[in-house]
C-alpha cells in the first residue's frame, strides 16, 4: 500500500465459496483474492474484506461555474466546488481525464479531506454546490456519500458527473443525496461500449431511466461525438430519440467536441458542424433542450422557450451573456414553464459566476 492510501471499509461486496470476495458496485461484478484490486484500481480485498484505498484523498480542488459540468438547467449563474480522486470502472480508449482517471499511481492524491473539511471548504469559498468528477464518483461511492451528507447539513448542494456504471442497490444511495447529476452516455451502440469502453450500453441506458423516475436527482446527459466512431445521423437520432420516448423532452442533452487524446490520439477533432448537425437531429427528434459544448457556439449554448422559442438563457461558453426567466422559472413572453432546477434570480445575488476557474488547497 503506497504511504498517501487510506483504507476505507467498502461496502457492496460478498464472500465467495472459494475464498474470494465479489465487488457488487458496478456491472463489472469484479472477483477478487487477497490484494487484488478491482478493475477501478481503488477498491481492493485486504484481510478478507472490501477496502476503498482513496477514502479522504483528491487529486485537487477547484472552484468552476455549474455550466463546466455542464449543467445547463441547475441553479444557472452558480459556482461549484469540484474535486476527485483517482481510477475509474471503466476503460475508455478516449478519455479526456485520463491522467486521472486511468492514473494507478496512488501518489496522484495529494490533498487529503475529510467530508466535513470538504463541507467547510464549500462554504468558505462561497461555492453553492459540491462535484464529484474529474474521476468517476460511483468508485468512490463511500467517500461521495459522507461528503454529500455533510454538504447537506449546511445547505450545499451536490452534482455527480459520472458515466452511470453502477448497480441499482449502490446507485439508490449515492443518488439519494445527489441533487443533479449529469451521465455521460457515450454512444448508443453496444459494440460502442464493448470496444471503447471495456462495458456496456443497456446498464447506463437503466441507471438513466432509474435516475429520471425514480429519484429527485435532476438530470443531464453528455455525449461525447468522435468522429467516425459515434457520430453518425442514424445513432444519434436513435440516442435522442430514445432520450425523448423514455425519459421525456425536457431531459437537457449535451453534445460535446472530442478532441486527440490517450490512446485515440490520432483521429482528428470533432467539426463543429457535426455539433450543430446533432443538435438540430436531437430537437426534431422532439427534444426541447439540446446544447453544443467545447467549441464557440452560441445558438447551440442557449437555452431557448419551447413554447414561443424566445432565447432566454444566452451563453458564450461559460459566460451567460442573458438570462430572462421569471422568478418562477418560466418564459417571460409565453408564461412556459422551463423544465430545470433555478433560483429566484441569476447565480448568486443575481450575478453570475461566470468563466472563473480558481484552483484551492484544503491542507
Amino acid at each position: 500500500m503506497s504511504p498517501v492510501e487510506t483504507l476505507h471499509p467498502g461496502r457492496w461486496w460478498h464472500a465467495l465459496p472459494d475464498g474470494r470476495i465479489q465487488c457488487d458496485l458496478c456491472p463489472r461484478d469484479c472477483q477478487l483474492h487477497e490484494g487484488q484490486r478491482g478493475a477501478c484500481f481503488v477498491r481492493q480485498m485486504v484481510n478478507g474484506a472490501m477496502q476503498l484505498t482513496t477514502y479522504g484523498r483528491s487529486s485537487g480542488f477547484c472552484i468552476d461555474p455549474i455550466e463546466k459540468k455542464p449543467l445547463n438547467h441547475f441553479y444557472p449563474g452558480s459556482s461549484i466546488l469540484s474535486f476527485g480522486t483517482a481510477g475509474c470502472n471503466l476503460a475508455c480508449k478516449f478519455c479526456q481525464n485520463w491522467d486521472i482517471s486511468k492514473s494507478k499511481d496512488m501518489d496522484r492524491l495529494m490533498d487529503a479531506a475529510s467530508p466535513a473539511m470538504i463541507a467547510q471548504a464549500a462554504q468558505r469559498y462561497g461555492a453553492e454546490a459540491v462535484a464529484y468528477t474529474y474521476n468517476d464518483p460511483v468508485i468512490f461511492a463511500e467517500y461521495a456519500i459522507d461528503t454529500a451528507l455533510a454538504c447537506r447539513e449546511r445547505g450545499i448542494r451536490n452534482v455527480a458527473v459520472t458515466a452511470g456504471y453502477i448497480h441499482r442497490e449502490p446507485a439508490r444511495e449515492f443518488f439519494a443525496v445527489m441533487d443533479a447529476a449529469n451521465v455521460d452516455l457515450k454512444a448508443f451502440t453496444d459494440d460502442f461500449y464493448h470496444k471503447l469502453c471495456v462495458g456496456h450500453l443497456q446498464p447506463v441506458l437503466d441507471i438513466l431511466a432509474y435516475i429520471h423516475h425514480e429519484t429527485d436527482c435532476w438530470l443531464e446527459i453528455t455525449t461525447l461525438l468522435i468522429p467516425g466512431q459515434n457520430d453518425s445521423p442514424g445513432e444519434i437520432n436513435e440516442l435522442a430519440s430514445w432520450v425523448a420516448k423514455e425519459l421525456g423532452p425536457d431531459v437537457p442533452l449535451h453534445f460535446t467536441a472530442f478532441h486527440p487524446d490517450w490512446k485515440m490520439d490520432n483521429l482528428p477533432p470533432t467539426p463543429p458542424q457535426t455539433l450543430t448537425q446533432a443538435r438540430q437531429i436531437a430537437l426534431d427528434a422532439g427534444l426541447h433542450y439540446v446544447f453544443t459544448g467545447n467549441v464557440h457556439d452560441s445558438q447551440g449554448g442557449t437555452t431557448f422557450c419551447p413554447g414561443c422559442k424566445a432565447p432566454l438563457i444566452v451563453r458564450d461558453w461559460y459566460d451567460i451573456r442573458r438570462y430572462d426567466l421569471t422568478p418562477e422559472g418560466r418564459c417571460p413572453h409565453c408564461q412556459t414553464a422551463i423544465a430545470g432546477r433555478f433560483g429566484k434570480t441569476l447565480g448568486r445575488d443575481g450575478h453570475a459566476f461566470g468563466a472563473n476557474r480558481i484552483p484551492v488547497h484544503l491542507s
